[in-house]
């Protein structure tokens, strides 16, 4: 039994839900904020329960090297944000993480198809909109989470500096007022105040009914008690990532449920026949009215999703569906089932009800192809994301043969639609006499073959990477320790890896390798395990990942960069061409950033007319 005043050491090896480290001790789970996986702590418990342990970190063992100095002197005692204290690019893939586990938990995925986080354009001051608790002083600040404490602030790395003028000019003047929210228009500079506040009490006028802000050249009106993303340029971000998902020719019906002041219905309706857009909240239908002026192909009905959905009727391209954090209405997706649309979008900001949600779209006859992190929420364990579920009796003619997210990312850069299956079968050792270029090309057959057994009408296409390290092969190591031993080996040194690709499909078959040499960097034993601790070394051939933005591992790459990464677009493209499986053009702004400053970009720009 563990007393509440107790100390104990642990190590840490993942996040909550909440945002809190998590450990084991004995047969019970320890939270506690201000932790980072991988760090060895000793934390003072501050409650206890038959299995659980909550307290905070009073002495780091062993420091994660991923950890930061916080930049806000409120850090812990506000609870805004959990995780200033962690190096940015880990927090990207802190909330990869958070989001698979939540797919695989809650949506029954084996192997949730989670891309890695888009970051931010700016990690902090990026919040449109404040919501300042006043306490009976008159003082401005926000409520702890945990303890339920005021804490006054005179600053707010999260909010925009204009918000933090306005905080300034008020703190300490609102003593009748019980909060305070304010609105900004990043792009327009214009805003919103509530309430009234008192004449000559700050410099802006304050009590507006609305404000307005620019969205990819779209101006949108946004009432006090309507929801807008607080993230303007990652805003911005997402409705691309949106737009992009459903590939509209002009032709499509699309549905934007939850629509709010019609953020997605206007920006989409330019790619679109028609689009309907539902949306409850009367002054959100109010703003909308406003915002979808000049867009004569926008039909807006106010009610529940699961009212007006049923009135629908006709065929259905592509859904929209932005519900509120509860997730959508059972009886919503019901009746969404039976409208059958070709692709459904789902934008949400809570990995729990959207894996709930997408377990119930799959099991009435979707397939999941994707799920995009988006980090709206920067120095927080919040994120959104956009999932992309295609219709199974349109499933894709390609079908790639492989569990790797990275090279799942790479393949939608070609613009093709795509499902993934996991080949089952073990991978057979290199004979005694085999070069690493048959073995990559041969494990990568054997993927390809696999699959394409399974789906005779389908085109396959696999892949397969090793490592050749003084004429040693490095596969994926079986675990942490060998992990470690291979990254040991590497350091500083030369290598070349080799990928294996195979397309089968149309009654023919292309196979051919691509050798890339890496010159390795002379990393310390201390970042090796911290990269091995992070779980990221794990499923990588010789255990390392070329495009960790932490690790680094790589002092000089020559050759294909995405050969590394596991997946040689322009091989890849070229295979597909000589199968005769039919692609579109893949636009330049469209490619990785890698492939758009190679100079062979041109064969992934260019598609066969096959």
């Amino acid at each position: 039994m563990v007393s509440p005043e107790k100390q104990v050491k642990v190590i840490f090896g993942d996040v909550a839900q909440q945002g809190d480290a998590v450990a084991r001790y004995d047969d019970k789970l320890v939270f506690a904020p201000n932790g980072i996986p991988g760090e060895e702590a000793l934390v003072q418990v501050e409650h206890r329960s038959r299995h659980i342990l909550t307290g905070q970190v009073v002495e780091l063992v062993k420091a994660s090297p991923y950890r930061v100095p916080p930049r806000c002197q409120y850090m812990g005692r506000c609870s805004g944000c959990q995780w200033q204290h962690i190096d940015y690019a880990f927090q990207l893939v802190l909330k990869r993480k958070a989001v698979a586990r939540q797919m695989s938990l809650k949506g029954d995925f084996a192997q949730p198809p989670v891309l890695a986080t888009l970051p931010a354009i700016e990690p902090w001051h990026y919040r449109n909109h404040a919501r300042f608790s006043v306490n009976r002083q008159g003082q401005l600040g926000f409520i702890n989470r945990d303890s339920n404490r005021f804490v006054a602030v005179d600053h707010c790395y999260l909010m925009h500096p204009w918000i933090n003028s306005v905080l300034g000019q008020l703190q300490g003047k609102c003593p009748r007022v019980h909060q305070v929210a304010v609105r900004y228009g990043v792009n327009t500079g214009s805003w919103l105040i509530q309430p009234k506040l008192e004449p000559n009490l700050i410099a802006y006028d304050s009590g507006q009914a609305f404000y307005e802000e620019i969205l990819l050249g779209r101006r949108f009106r946004i009432s006090a008690s309507s929801f807008f993303q607080v993230n303007t340029p990652q805003g911005e971000r997402l409705v691309d990532v949106v737009r992009d998902r459903p590939n509209l020719t002009g032709t499509e019906l699309v549905l934007d449920v939850y629509a709010g002041v019609g953020t997605f219905a206007v920006l989409l309706a330019p790619r679109a026949s028609r689009v309907i857009a539902i949306e409850e909240a009367a002054s959100a239908v109010k703003d909308a009215a406003i915002n979808i002026a000049g867009s004569d192909n926008i039909e807006f009905r106010q009610g529940k999703a699961e009212a007006i959905l049923p009135q629908l009727a006709g065929e259905v391209d592509a859904a929209i569906l932005d519900p509120p954090r509860s997730g959508c209405h059972p009886s919503a997706i019901a009746t969404l089932l039976k409208l059958s649309p070709r692709k459904i979008i789902y934008v949400s900001c809570d990995p729990t009800t959207l894996a709930c949600d997408l377990k119930a779209l799959c099991q009435g006859g979707y397939r999941l192809r994707e799920v995009q992190p988006v980090d709206m929420f920067p120095q927080t364990h919040h994120v959104e994301c956009v999932a992309t579920l295609v219709r199974d009796d349109h499933s894709p003619q390609l079908i790639l043969a492989s569990a790797s997210p990275r090279r799942r990312e790479l393949l939608a850069a070609l613009g093709l639609d795509f499902t993934v299956i996991s080949p089952r079968q073990e991978e057979a050792p290199a004979t005694f006499d085999e070069a690493p270029e048959a073995m990559a090309e041969r494990l990568a057959r054997a993927k390809a073959t696999e699959v394409s057994a399974m789906y005779p009408s389908k085109t396959a296409v696999a892949a397969d990477t090793v490592v050749v390290h003084q004429g040693a092969v490095l596969g994926k190591p079986g675990d942490e320790k060998e992990a470690a031993e291979m990254l040991r080996r590497l350091r500083g040194q030369e290598h070349l890896v080799i990928t294996g690709v195979a397309v089968i499909g149309n009654g023919r078959s292309a196979k051919g390798h691509v050798s890339t040499k890496v010159v390795m960097r002379s990393y310390s034993d201390d970042e090796i395990a911290a990269y091995v601790a992070s779980g990221e070394a794990s499923d990588k051939a010789g255990a390392y990942g070329i495009q960790d933005p932490l690790f680094t591992p790589a002092s000089r790459i020559e050759g294909c960069y995405q050969n590394v990464v596991g997946f040689p677009l322009c091989h890849v493209a070229r295979m597909l061409d000589e199968v005769g499986l039919p692609r579109r053009p893949c636009p330049f702004w469209a490619l990785p950033p890698r492939c758009q400053r190679c100079s062979r970009q041109g064969t992934l720009t260019a598609a066969s007319s096959a």
